[in-house]
């Protein structure tokens, strides 16, 4: 509503004011103009995102859903797919033995591999740490390994390493130390594919050393005028503060060594030898979809080794609450 003058009375000689409407008929309310410019950048958004839900839908959900419906089947990919309920889960752990030692060789290799690259990755972080020059030449450097480490070429190169005629042979030669074929023994095979994920060690080193460059420095400075020492500064000040990178490595670790694949493929020759001693859990998955044409039982072992990663991050999250210090921690 507006006020403008009127014209004088002809009268009086005074004017009265003139109450006008400035809402015009058919005009747009405030209201309905947002909640149209709402729905406009709403569809617009939905527009942007769509690659991402046909990805959701289509490379995810949908084999996910697929490949849990056949796990309760017999199928083989070259005939339709026929319900036996649970016997595929049944067989897995009464009645084969391959399973249950690839799952033991699994998880060898993970409780073994894991603690040892993050340990050799934070020491290597905290030598870096000390203002070396060219660090970022150094940092890089030692990211590599990450990055090639679960490349076919690298496996085919540590094979040739480790093998018989290879250069830790050709090392050991010099010290009168006759060696042995370290990929063809079932003794030390799996320990090669050990020494090669610790090889890996280039990501958490990075994100260690950027928790380290994170904690304060005058924590360090109070605790030399105390008199504490290297080692009492990195028990009671490094190694707490840094828990929240090590509770994360960990967890991304953990998964990733459970996943793991082209390493034993290559190095066993894609049967998992010598005497399944390299029978990785994805390996003998592959076997089983692959070579056996039991995608059914495939697609169970599939599910389980879901189940257990999800499991074991499950803990991990409930027992970080014991062991990983935050800095808002009281």
């Amino acid at each position: 509503m507006t006020l403008r003058p009127a014209a004088a009375d002809t009268v009086t000689g005074t004017a009265e004011p003139v109450v006008t409407s400035s809402v015009k008929t058919g005009a747009r309310r405030p209201g309905r103009r947002k909640s149209s410019r709402a729905r406009s950048q709403a569809w617009t958004a939905y527009l942007f995102l769509a690659p991402w839900f046909i990805g959701l839908f289509a490379i995810t959900l949908g084999p996910m859903i697929a490949s849990l419906y056949l796990s309760f089947t017999d199928y083989s990919l070259l005939s339709e797919a026929h319900w036996v309920g649970l016997d595929n889960y049944d067989k897995m752990f009464t009645a084969d033995d391959r399973y249950l030692n690839s799952l033991k060789v699994t998880t060898t290799y993970v409780v073994v591999s894991v603690p040892l690259q993050l340990a050799f990755a934070l020491g290597l972080a905290l030598a870096l740490d000390k203002g070396l020059r060219g660090l970022p030449f150094y940092r890089s450097i030692f990211y590599l390994p990450s990055l090639l480490g679960g490349s076919v070429a690298i496996s085919i190169l540590w094979r040739k390493i480790f093998g018989t005629d290879g250069i830790v042979n050709t090392f050991l030669g010099w010290f009168g130390y006759q060696g042995q074929g370290w990929v063809t023994s079932p003794d030390t095979a799996l320990w090669t594919l050990i020494i090669l994920h610790v090889w890996t060690f280039g990501a958490p080193m990075v994100i260690f050393l950027a928790g380290l460059r994170q904690i304060p420095q005058n924590l360090y400075e109070a605790a030399r005028v105390d008199g504490a020492g290297r080692i009492r500064q990195f028990r009671s000040i490094t190694l707490p503060l840094l828990t929240p990178i090590i509770f994360f490595n960990a967890v991304l670790e953990v998964i990733k060594s459970f996943q793991s694949f082209t390493q034993s493929f290559i190095v066993s020759g894609g049967t998992g030898g010598p005497v399944d001693s390299t029978l990785f859990y994805t390996l003998y998955l592959y076997l089983k979809g692959f070579k056996n044409y039991e995608m059914g039982y495939a697609a169970a072992m599939a599910w389980v080794l879901l189940l257990i990663i999800g499991a074991l991050t499950a803990v991990n999250f409930l027992m970080s609450r014991f062991w990983v210090f935050y800095g808002d921690d009281k």
